[in-house]
This record gives C-alpha cells, sequence and structure tokens, in this order.
C-alpha cells in the first residue's frame, strides 16, 4: 500500500478519461465547478470545510507503480490511458472559497480549471472531501452558536470510521469546537485534546470513591469525575469528600440534563464546590444544546451528532462541467438542464453584499470567460475566492494545523456578518439569497 489518494475515486471517472484521450477532448480547457444546489435539512447557511485537507490529497493524487499495477490488471483502462496517469500531475488552477467561509445555493465553492482530463478525474475526491467535512463543520457551527459563549468538545470518534472521525474532528474545530478527544486530530492538526475517563473506569474499581481517588491521584483535583454512574448525587456527594471543594469538574453523561445540572450545581454549592464545573454529554444535538441555554452548565461534549452531520451527513455538493473552449480557442459556457439538477454554467466571481457589515446577499457574476469577467473586486461586496492551485502550485497557507487555526480565525469572523434571522435553529430558507448576474 502506498500513500497515494489516486484510487480514491470512481471507476467512471477514468474511464471517461480513457474516452477523451480516444476522441481528442482530453487536452479540451476546461472549468469545473463544485457547489450545492439547496442547503441539507432546510438549514439556513453552510460552512465551507476540508479545503486544506483536498489539497494535501492532491499533492499525494500521483498514480505510482501500485496504483498502476491495480488497473492494469483489473483491466480498468487501457495501456494509453495508463502511461497518460503514469506521469499525471495536475497543473491547473484552483480558486475557492476560503475554508471557514459561508456558502449558499449557488455558491461556487471550488472552481478548477485544467485540461478536461486533469480535472475530471478529480471530481470524486473533492466531493468526498469537502461534502462530509461540510456537513460537519455546518452542524458544529449551529452547536456553537446554540452553546455562546460555553466551550464544546467533540467526542465522537467511536461513531465513525477511523478516517472520518480525524477529519470530523478538523472540522468541527473549525466551526467553533475548543478541543477534541481524538488524539490523531491532535497530532495532525493542532487541536486541543482532552478527556478523563470513561465508566469502564469506575467500574473496574470496587467503589465509586476508590476510582475517584486513583483518578485524583493521577490526574490531580483539577480533573473532571464522571459522576453518574451509578446514582447521581451520591457520586458528587463523594467526588467533593474524595478531591475536596477545588475539584475541577464532574460529568453528567444520563438523566434529564436541565434537571440533573440544575440539582447537581445545588448540590455543589451546598458542599461549597462552588468553582466546581459541570460538563454534560449524553447524545447532544444543538437543539439539546439550545435546551440548555438557561441550566448551570459550563461545558457541553458532542459525539454522534457533530461527527454525522447532525442528521445530514452530507452536505449535497456536486462537481459539474460551467465552461469549456469550443473549437475556435473561445469559451463556451455549458450546463446541465435535468429538472430540479440543473446548474448554471459559465465562469462566476463571488461576492459577500454586505449593509453595515450584515450580509445581504450572495452575488455571483456569470460569463464565459474571465475576460468578461473583468473587474476582480465589487463595490459593495466582500470577495469570497482566493487561489489556492496557481499552474499546479498548491498554496501551503491552506494546509496543516496553521491552515486549520486560519480557517477557524476566518469562520468566527465571517459568521458575525450573519443576520439576526441565521441564527435560528429551526428550518427555513436560507438566511440571504443568492443572486446570479450575467456580465456580458
Amino acid at each position: 500500500m502506498t500513500a497515494s489518494s489516486a484510487l480514491k475515486t470512481d471507476r467512471y471517472e477514468l474511464t471517461m478519461l480513457e474516452a477523451a484521450l480516444r476522441d481528442g477532448t482530453a487536452a479540451r480547457r476546461s472549468v469545473f465547478e463544485l457547489f450545492s444546489r439547496r442547503l441539507s435539512g432546510g438549514r439556513r447557511f453552510g460552512v465551507v470545510a476540508g479545503t486544506g485537507r483536498l489539497l494535501s490529497l492532491l499533492r499525494d493524487f500521483r498514480f505510482g507503480d501500485d496504483e498502476l499495477r491495480y488497473l492494469r490488471d483489473e483491466k480498468v483502462v487501457d495501456a494509453a490511458t495508463l502511461r497518460y496517469l503514469e506521469d499525471y500531475r495536475f497543473t491547473g488552477t484552483i480558486r475557492g472559497y476560503r475554508e471557514g467561509e459561508l456558502y449558499f445555493p449557488g455558491s461556487p465553492v471550488l472552481t478548477v480549471e485544467g485540461t478536461f482530463g486533469d480535472a475530471v478525474i478529480l471530481e470524486t475526491l473533492a466531493l468526498s472531501v469537502l461534502n462530509h467535512d461540510s456537513a460537519v463543520a455546518t452542524a458544529a457551527s449551529r452547536m456553537s452558536i446554540a452553546a455562546g459563549e460555553r466551550p464544546l468538545a467533540e467526542m465522537g470518534s467511536r461513531r465513525a470510521a477511523e478516517d472520518s472521525a480525524v477529519a470530523a474532528a478538523r472540522a468541527a474545530f473549525i466551526a467553533g469546537f475548543g478541543a477534541t478527544s481524538n488524539l490523531e486530530a491532535g497530532r495532525t492538526w493542532g487541536i486541543p485534546t482532552m478527556g478523563t475517563a470513561a465508566h469502564s473506569w469506575t467500574l473496574l474499581h470496587d467503589s465509586e470513591e476508590d476510582a475517584f481517588r486513583a483518578q485524583i491521584d493521577a490526574l490531580g483535583a483539577g480533573t473532571t469525575l464522571l459522576v453518574d454512574t451509578y446514582d447521581i448525587r451520591r457520586g458528587v456527594e463523594t467526588a467533593i469528600r474524595v478531591a475536596g471543594t477545588g475539584l475541577g469538574g464532574v460529568r453528567i453523561d444520563s438523566g434529564d440534563l436541565p434537571i440533573m445540572a440544575a440539582e447537581v450545581r445545588a448540590q455543589l454549592d451546598e458542599l461549597g464546590a462552588t468553582g466546581t464545573k459541570i460538563t454534560v454529554t449524553s447524545d447532544l444535538d444543538e437543539y439539546a444544546i439550545a435546551a440548555l441555554a438557561a441550566s448551570p452548565v459550563d461545558a457541553y461534549g458532542v459525539g454522534t451528532s457533530v461527527v454525522t452531520g447532525s442528521g445530514y451527513p452530507t452536505a449535497g455538493m456536486v462537481y459539474k462541467l460551467v465552461a469549456r473552449q469550443g473549437a475556435d480557442g473561445g469559451w463556451v459556457a455549458v450546463a446541465k438542464a435535468s429538472a430540479d439538477k440543473g446548474s448554471k454554467g459559465g465562469r462566476k466571481a463571488a461576492f459577500r453584499i454586505l449593509a453595515d457589515g450584515v450580509a445581504q446577499s450572495e452575488r455571483v457574476l456569470v460569463a464565459d470567460g474571465f475576460e468578461e469577467l473583468g473587474v476582480q473586486e465589487h463595490p459593495d461586496g466582500r470577495p469570497l475566492q482566493v487561489t489556492l492551485v496557481d499552474d499546479g502550485e498548491i498554496d501551503t497557507a491552506y494546509e496543516g494545523a496553521a491552515g486549520t487555526l486560519a480557517a477557524r480565525e476566518h469562520h468566527h469572523r465571517v459568521r458575525e456578518e450573519l443576520p439576526v434571522r441565521a441564527l435560528a435553529l429551526s428550518k427555513s430558507d436560507p438566511a440571504i439569497p443568492t443572486e446570479f448576474v450575467d456580465v456580458a
């Protein structure tokens, strides 16, 4: 096995390439666009995530000996296509929304320009990364809004595939979560990690008190003790008796959380542990977090819901050819016209139109070619697209731990532009409209 990402793709990408090499269209300059026709689940905005991961995977999109041998042995493509893939390097240009940016229906989230042959085979990889990560980030951002100033920790690794768990932790961090339980996410992306003990730790010991004492001996009194293995009230009493009133925190993972949080807060205060924090977990989503807004909760831990997009595990993005060069060398806008699955042809330049710092609309200028688009700025709007890959050269500023942190900071800035109606959790139309403006 190699580190190549080239076979993380669908077979038809390569069979299209083979056919294009046969009829001479593989070298035709083309523009592909990744976008979402609608927002999943009646949500009011989406969050772009996965861009930094995609760029790193693009660097590893190489057909080495192992990949070529598999394609040859399985007779996936012919010899001419194998020779093309042997030398494959993406040498085109990719522009797109910055990671952490908000998107709306029709937003040109990613624009890939190159030859048809070079660009078409990136479809599956681009969609698998951005559909997953953007779904997680959108759910995480809604949870972050519901939590307000209270910290959120991602702890859903056991509810996702091993690689998806790391990607989900990164997406959640970008969208507002402050920590993850996943150590690989911490190592790879620089995300703060957290975690103390599960119920098995308490059950291992002869008594809850023994378990608490051993944990405090190992981690200090600033640790967080899980108090609901047996009886919560007795667990809180034991925790303070063992750790003293300087105990860092207690965690509640079951029961009617608003009621339990109020009772535990009252008990802690009665025992003199007024500084001991309360963390709640137990199948939280954005709605449960919002319902706890008035409760004496200090922090949340979210698992299943965040790593699965809170019921919408894909962002529903698609990757479509929107422009190509014709026989005369001029650009031609192309679009899919299928019912409910149409696309908007042409190259695009996107701007967030603001009034007094509040987003009013997504304005997308459309033309056959960039020469018609002309100006890359808009007098009333913030430009949304940046160059991620320039003639095959990847901008490393968007990769790694530094790129992840920059995406998180960008998301927090642009979320402040949302109108108040965008912050509601109920299903509705997108918070702002997408306006397409044809440029002659």
